[in-house]
């Protein structure tokens, strides 16, 4: 995995494994803002194909809230980006770091919400992983 995500693959169908996110998201109090369906713009607007592969923005209000209180400008950095991509015999979900996208601000007043940002994406990443096994 790269160094500024982290992720996992899960053995459900891409369709599936979207709500599934969307759920440990938001039982996390995370919500989704966007979704670039990056298969269909490729599509549309360059005639590529490739896999079904989705970014969704996501948004802890309070947590956001929070941050922009501290630094206008982060708004540059959010939402949380996290990639579903289809992949053989399932999916796959990456997911942003906060700690290493806010980390470019150089403002030490956002680590602690970074730290808490991830923690948070980890434990819903972590929901997705234990559910492909207790299935």
């Amino acid at each position: 995995m790269v160094t500024y995500g982290f992720g996992t693959s899960i053995d459900l169908p891409f369709d599936r494994a979207v709500e599934q996110v969307q759920e440990a998201l938001k039982a996390e109090g995370f919500g989704v803002l966007a979704e670039i369906d990056v298969q269909r713009t490729l599509r549309e607007k360059l005639g590529k194909e490739m896999e079904r592969y989705l970014i969704l923005g996501a948004c802890n209000p309070q947590l956001a809230h929070q941050a922009l209180d501290r630094e206008r400008e982060i708004g540059l950095l959010l939402p949380c980006n996290v990639v579903v991509r289809e992949v053989e015999g399932g999916s796959w979900i990456g997911i942003a770091d906060p700690q290493a996208m806010l980390s470019v601000s150089g403002n030490p007043a956002l680590d602690e919400l970074a730290t808490e940002a991830k923690a948070r994406l980890q434990r819903a990443l972590g929901s997705l992983a234990r559910a492909r096994t207790e299935s």
